[in-house]
C-alpha cells in the first residue's frame, strides 16, 4: 500500500475528535482507518471502521492497514493501548480538558499533516463562533445552575470543556467537571437544569431515569421538569462539532420553549 501522495501519512484514528479535526482541514486523504464511532462526526465514506481504544477489535485490522500514525484519545483500557504500543508503530495519545486544548490538538495536528493554515483557520472559526453565542443576550443574572452528566452509571460528569461551553451559554456548572459524582452531591447541587449527554448513546440518553432517582426530588432541575438531552457526539466530541454542541446548549439554558419542555 503506498503512502497518500500529498502528506505522506496514512492514519488510523481510534479518536472521532481527530477524525473530525482531520476532516475539517481538508486532511482526509490521510486516514486510512477509523473507528466505529467517527461516522457520526466526520464524513469518513467506506474507510475501514475499527474499534477504539476501549474495545479495540482486532489488532491485525489495524496492522494490516500499514498505518505511519494511530491516534488515539481518552476513555481507554489500559490493556487496549498497551497493545498498541508494543507494536512498532507511531501512537499520538490526546487528552484534551479544556477549549484551550482543543485549539491546541487542532494546531497540533495541522502541523503533523502539513495542514497548517488551515488548522489556524479551524481554531479561529471555534472561537469565533463561540464568542459569538457568548455575546448573545441571555436569561438575567443570576446563572442556571446546570449539571452535565456525560454517563449515568457510574454518574461522570461533562468534561471541562463542557463546562466552559455552559458558562459562556450563561450558565454554571455546579458539580466538578470531568469527575465520578454521586446522587447526593447533585441533589446538594441543587441545579436548575440537567443536561444528559451520555457517551456512546447519542440522542437516546433518557430524561425519566432522571425524573425518578429519589435522592433528586427536592432538586429545582426535577421539579421544573428541566431534563434535557444533548446528542453525545455535540459535546463530547472535543473539535468541530462543539459548535453545534454549544448552540445546543445555548437553546437549553435560554430558549423560553426549551424552558417549558418537560424532557420526558
Amino acid at each position: 500500500m503506498k503512502k497518500d501522495a500529498e502528506h505522506g501519512h496514512r492514519i488510523v484514528s481510534l479518536a472521532p475528535s481527530a477524525t473530525a479535526i482531520l476532516c475539517a482541514i481538508g486532511a482526509n486523504k490521510t486516514l486510512v482507518g477509523v473507528t466505529k464511532w467517527c461516522a457520526d462526526v466526520a464524513p469518513v465514506g467506506a474507510l475501514p471502521k475499527l474499534g477504539d481504544c476501549w474495545h479495540m477489535g482486532s489488532l491485525d485490522e489495524i496492522l494490516r492497514l500499514k498505518p505511519t500514525l494511530v491516534i488515539g484519545s481518552v476513555p481507554y483500557k489500559q490493556e487496549t493501548v498497551g497493545k498498541l504500543l508494543e507494536q512498532p508503530l507511531n501512537f499520538l495519545a490526546m487528552n484534551p480538558r479544556t477549549l484551550a486544548d482543543v485549539y491546541a490538538d487542532i494546531r497540533l495536528l495541522g502541523g503533523i499533516v502539513g495542514r497548517a493554515k488551515a488548522a489556524e483557520a479551524l481554531a479561529g472559526k471555534l472561537q469565533r463562533e463561540f464568542a459569538e453565542i457568548e455575546s448573545q443576550p441571555k436569561k438575567p443574572e443570576p446563572r442556571s445552575r446546570v449539571y452535565c452528566e456525560a454517563w449515568p452509571n457510574p454518574r461522570i460528569s461533562s468534561p471541562p470543556w463542557v463546562a466552559e461551553l455552559v458558562r459562556l451559554c450563561g450558565g454554571e456548572m455546579v458539580v466538578p467537571a470531568g469527575e465520578r459524582v454521586d446522587e447526593t452531591l447533585v441533589a446538594e447541587a441543587m441545579p436548575d437544569v440537567i443536561v444528559l449527554a451520555w457517551a456512546a448513546a447519542g440522542d437516546r440518553a433518557d430524561p425519566k431515569k432522571a425524573y425518578a432517582v429519589r435522592a433528586w426530588q427536592e432538586v429545582p432541575a426535577i421539579q421544573n421538569r428541566r431534563v434535557h438531552v444533548i446528542s453525545d457526539e455535540l459535546l463530547n466530541t472535543p473539535g468541530p462539532p462543539l459548535i453545534k454542541g454549544a448552540k445546543e446548549l445555548w437553546k437549553v439554558l435560554n430558549d423560553k420553549r426549551a424552558a417549558s419542555a418537560s424532557g420526558g
